[in-house]
């Protein structure tokens, strides 16, 4: 028999929760997304509880939705994640710290820079999560009239991950000799000028800082297209994503893991960690309420918005005590609009519940309770749908002490999860290798 398999867990804090009724709900903080002692308490519960890594997604624009709706999110306002991360690297010890960096609408040698400074700064924690950036708001913000194409993205990013990887083996691990008898600092000859000039970027080098603690920070990517699937096989060591349902995952799992076989990597060195919403209560029934109570507090404003985004037509039209009416297809996303249809046919929802769900998080949910929810990760485990989840909390600070006051301990009295943390560094404690300098 081989060795029991154990989930990562990370945890999508963006800082604050993912639910767009979330910070209304009774007990929770309205200013957690912009709280620094609190989300300082929120890294170190998810430490205690033995979180593989703190999850900040980034974004680089605020009108993103019609503005009746953006008012009543909490979203507008967040640290930037270069500022918070190495504030939250000083009171933790072992928690990952993953931060989105665009490819889009920044510079390989500042992403480079930073990453390679957080990496530093926190002894091995860093990851940088690998984000092409499509919301053609934020093009506005750096002097673009409209996003780059899909294709044109990818492309660019997948060069941008060359040379910030290339950028980060500027330097042997042991460049820097630092003798004060012979007066050298650094071997000139365990420097490396990487003298990049490509497609998008002409980049000399070398990086004006040591090589990282891991060799590279954690590569993480968040695509789940075609062409975000490529580049995971080809470049991600941790994999972001979002499925309806165990069979969806199973199907994402495979395809990505013998990508990346494909194209010369091991498949074990890619761990792929879906979304996973989490609402806990004694009974399924009291979870199922803390659901609907959830649900309930996104306005009406926020959910029609949402729902006609999804669907490609005024939603605000429609009988909210109804059900959804036929959908004819627009020219929106195709796979939105099935998406809300199945979801309103499955679960029978009205309209105004259709448009709460969507308003709200309308992505794969675990509710219940500990037992049951345990349950379903290790049925995920054991099917090759994952290799862990993201966890996005239902509210905080409550649904983060649920997850980890009730669910963690059920996992860990399973076997499913680590009851301490096996390393020092985020590769370590993902099980994954230390990359060899590629010029050295």
């Amino acid at each position: 028999m081989g060795e029991t398999r154990q989930l990562h867990l990370g945890a999508f804090m963006r800082p604050a929760t993912i639910h767009t009724g979330s910070w209304r709900y009774p007990g929770a903080c309205p200013d957690a997304n912009f709280n620094f002692p609190l989300i300082k308490q929120f890294a170190q519960k998810l430490e205690h509880a033995c979180f593989d890594a703190f999850f900040m997604a980034d974004h680089l624009a605020v009108l993103n939705m019609p503005m009746e709706a953006l008012k009543r999110s909490a979203t507008p306002t967040s640290f930037e994640p270069f500022t918070l991360l190495p504030a939250l690297a000083a009171v933790t010890e072992h928690l990952g710290l993953v931060a989105t960096g665009s490819t889009t609408y920044d510079e390989p040698y500042h992403v480079a820079r930073r990453f390679a400074s957080l990496d530093h700064i926190s002894g091995g924690r860093a990851g940088w999560n690998i984000v092409t950036t499509s919301n053609p708001d934020a093009s506005l913000n750096f002097g673009l009239e409209e996003a780059l194409e899909h294709a044109d993205r990818y492309a660019r990013a997948r060069e941008f991950y060359d040379v910030v990887t290339g950028l980060w083996d500027s330097w042997d691990d042991d460049a820097f000799l630092q003798d004060p008898e012979s007066g050298i600092y650094f071997d000139p000859e365990k420097l490396h000028v990487l003298d990049h000039k490509g497609q998008y970027f002409s980049v000399r080098g070398p990086l004006n800082i040591a090589r990282p603690v891991q060799g590279w920070p954690v590569i993480v990517q968040a695509g789940s297209s075609d062409a975000g699937r490529q580049l995971a096989a080809e470049t991600a060591e941790a994999v972001f994503t979002s499925h309806a349902n165990l069979a969806a995952g199973q199907a994402f799992y495979a395809d990505v893991k013998a990508r990346a076989e494909k194209v010369g990597r091991n498949g074990d060195d890619i761990k792929i960690l879906p979304a996973c919403f989490v609402v806990v209560g004694d009974s399924v029934e009291e979870a199922r309420e803390k659901r609907a109570m959830l649900d309930s507090l996104v306005h009406t404003d926020s959910a029609i918005a949402s729902l006609s985004i999804a669907l490609g037509h005024d939603a605000s039209k429609f009988d909210p005590d109804g059900a959804l009416p036929d959908i004819p297809e627009s020219n929106a996303s195709k796979s939105g609009r099935e998406r809300a249809i199945t979801l309103a046919k499955r679960e029978n929802l009205t309209v105004r519940q259709l448009a709460q769900r969507l308003g709200g998080y309308s992505g794969a949910a675990m509710v219940g309770t500990p037992e049951t929810i345990a349950d379903e990760m290790e049925e995920w485990l054991e099917a090759r749908g994952s290799d862990g989840f993201t966890i996005m909390f239902s509210h905080l600070p409550g649904g983060l002490d649920d997850f980890c006051d009730r669910v963690v301990p059920e996992l860990q009295r399973r076997g499913l999860f680590r009851r301490a943390y096996e390393g020092a560094t985020l590769r370590e404690n993902l099980g994954l290798p230390r990359p060899e300098n590629q010029f050295f």
